[in-house]
């Protein structure tokens, strides 16, 4: 068929039968919402320190006193280390010997060794993560953010994998087929006996994550009409995935065991099975990922940095439905770097501003990454759109993968994660004004219908080269047709 929408049109853009496929599409994206984040509570870092077995025989004065003070190198102050304790053989001769810490000895002097007995953990948010689980800190504090870049190394195998699959058999096959396995290995993930083991399955999990979502985005762009296709793209798909992103703190604070959590989580993912029958990244997950970091309630900040969503989605169907796609890509990551950008200048003491600009931050790259999938499928034409926004979305992984190591960055400086992410940002902004412009334009069909990208040899605008199709293939219909005597 020389133009789809033209021989679908009948049929209506608004039918029970796009309707149906609209909400089930949309419903299908909900657990990649709290799938893709739920490691901000799996995976948190409670306050703990060295482990001081309960039988060894010290008084409370020096049990009080066995940890050392360090000095914390975001607030400054005087904190117990994390990482170290006094050496106890000398602690414990010291209390038998009847010695007052910081009286009799003076604790500068003391000898000390690493955590051999272990940590004790706080245990007022959190019964239990995988940092408590596998002792994920101090000397082994680098496996949280390698977590996480895993996680997201499936998601790039899941973008690049998916597209092929897609085009090959089919759109529906590859969705049901990834949301299951997404289901499956979350399922087995609770059962996991160490870190590798849960690290191994969390990868296949990114791979399925990624998969259903853009065979499901895909889907949904190829089967509805220009009006709404335009609102799925943007606001319908994106606003669902922020309903999961909100229900994570809500099971999260309701679940505070890693793995009943994620049981939890896995439990919606069964009730797609009927589906068979009806049917910018640095940034935005860098942020997503820095909740459990900010001041204040971690489950409230969570929850926050999802409804943040809401707007912004509703704000990409706007500016999608009336602007240019180049102009809302640049304002959305422009504003959205320079607010993160500026954050560094606030002052310590003024912490809810700080948050404020983080949110606004967050809203404005929430914004542009729900506008460049839609951009970006209305770029490549049917015959490679899956394999286009699945190789996009892979190339989109690497800033995913070391997203979790900017968060990593705060341990030297709290600023220098908010400078880096604001200036790519910026950067990726301006550097988005040289993507072509496809606002007003059909879908293209074949690669002959692709926009020309700014700077590469000109061709014939899509609009004309597709009326002359259509010419040439009435021409071609009338000549086979017999004459009417």
């Amino acid at each position: 068929m020389t133009d789809y929408e033209t021989a679908t049109a009948f049929i209506g853009e608004w039918g029970p039968f796009q309707q149906q496929v609209f909400y089930l599409l949309c419903l299908s994206v909900v657990p990649n919402g709290f799938t893709a984040l739920s490691i901000v509570f799996t995976a948190d870092t409670p306050p703990h320190r060295c482990l001081i077995p309960a039988h060894i025989n010290l008084t409370a004065a020096w049990r009080n006193s066995s940890i050392p003070l360090v000095v914390d190198t975001n607030s400054g102050d005087w904190v117990p280390s994390k990482c170290s304790r006094y050496k106890l053989e000398d602690v414990l001769s010291f209390s038998d010997r009847g010695l007052l810490p910081g009286v009799d000895v003076n604790l500068s002097n003391v000898a000390t060794e690493g955590c051999l007995n272990g940590w004790e953990y706080d245990r007022s948010v959190y019964i239990s993560t995988i940092i408590t689980e596998w002792d994920l800190v101090c000397d082994d504090r680098w496996k949280n953010p390698l977590t996480s870049s895993l996680f997201f190394c499936g998601v790039l195998t899941g973008s690049f994998l998916s597209g092929q699959l897609s085009d090959r058999y089919g759109r529906k096959k590859v969705l049901l087929a990834t949301m299951a396995l997404q289901t499956v290995f979350m399922f087995i993930q609770v059962f996991s006996q160490s870190w590798t083991m849960f690290c191994a399955l969390f990868f296949v999990v990114g791979v399925g994550q990624i998969s259903n979502y853009v065979a499901a985005f895909v889907l949904g762009t190829e089967i509805l009409g220009p009006r709404v296709r335009t609102i799925f793209s943007t606001a319908g798909v994106c606003l669902f995935f922020g309903m999961g992103y909100m229900l994570l703190p809500l099971f999260a604070f309701f679940i505070r065991d890693w793995r009943m959590l994620l049981l939890g989580l896995t439990v919606p993912g069964f009730l797609y099975v009927p589906f068979w029958w009806n049917t910018l990244t640095i940034a935005y997950f860098a942020l997503s990922l820095n909740t459990a970091n900010l001041h204040g309630n971690a489950y409230f900040n969570c929850f926050l940095s999802a409804v943040v969503e809401m707007p912004a989605y509703a704000l990409s169907w706007v500016m999608f439905r009336w602007w240019s796609r180049r102009l809302c890509l640049f304002a959305s990551l422009f504003l959205g770097g320079l607010f993160l950008f500026f954050i560094q200048l606030i002052p310590a003491n003024l912490v809810y501003l700080a948050i404020t600009l983080e949110m606004m931050g967050k809203f404005a790259v929430t914004t542009a990454f729900a506008v460049v999938y839609a951009y970006t499928a209305e770029l490549y034409p049917t015959v490679l759109r899956t394999t286009a926004v699945g190789t996009c979305s892979m190339a989109s992984r690497i800033g995913s993968i070391i997203a979790p190591y900017f968060i990593y960055l705060r341990s030297y400086s709290i600023s220098l994660p908010y400078i880096l992410m604001g200036c790519l940002t910026v950067l990726s902004g301006l550097l988005s004004l040289l993507l072509p412009e496809s606002y007003g334009m059909p879908l293209p069909d074949t690669i002959t219908h692709m926009q020309h990208f700014p700077g590469c040899c000109k061709k014939k605008p899509y609009a004309l080269a597709h009326a002359e199709e259509k010419e040439i293939a009435a021409e071609m219909s009338e000549e086979k047709s017999p004459s009417v005597s």
